[in-house]
């Protein structure tokens, strides 16, 4: 076990407010590496404090609103899909070799550690109208946001 101490103080301005003690602990079997090693590899391996903010908030995962354990159930199940459709999305994103391949790489790892919350406002909830002509449906977008190109991206991928 690791024990990480943390001082932290808030300030205003100049003047500090509040000195405010944080410990962090970090369990591992690894005998072989130091302790700062076995920090530093742990927060970039993973996020757990930020993904269960993010439970609580974005997708309500947690909080279930019914009585029962099977209605319980189906809502986690939800969840868990909602959640894995935002991964999907990120990891069909694609990445092209050429002139822009690192921004199309970063954009990637940008949409897979995007909260969820977030996702949804930036590639779900657009606004669209739907027309029906002749033989085909046209989706027109009503509004612009800075991600539709990663959007498009996704569409011609998926040939939707």
């Amino acid at each position: 076990m690791v024990v990480v101490r943390k001082n932290l103080s808030r300030l205003k301005g100049e003047q500090r407010l509040i000195d405010e003690i944080r410990y962090f602990f970090y369990i591992s079997n690894d005998w072989v590496h130091e302790a700062n090693e076995i920090v530093f590899e742990a927060n970039d391996r993973c996020d757990q404090e930020n993904l269960l903010s993010q439970l609580h908030s974005g997708v309500r995962a947690l909080k279930a609103p019914v009585d029962n354990l099977e209605s319980n159930w189906a809502y986690m199940v939800m969840t868990a899909l909602a959640w894995n459709l935002k991964a999907w999305w990120a990891l069909t994103l694609p990445e092209e070799p050429g002139r822009w391949h690192e921004r199309h790489r970063a954009e990637k790892a940008w949409v897979l550690g995007l909260e969820f919350k977030t996702f949804v406002n930036a590639f779900v909830r657009l606004p669209c109208q739907i027309v029906r002509t002749g033989r085909r449906l046209l989706y027109r977008l009503l509004s612009w946001n800075p991600h539709q190109t990663m959007f498009f991206r996704v569409v011609s991928a998926l040939r939707c």
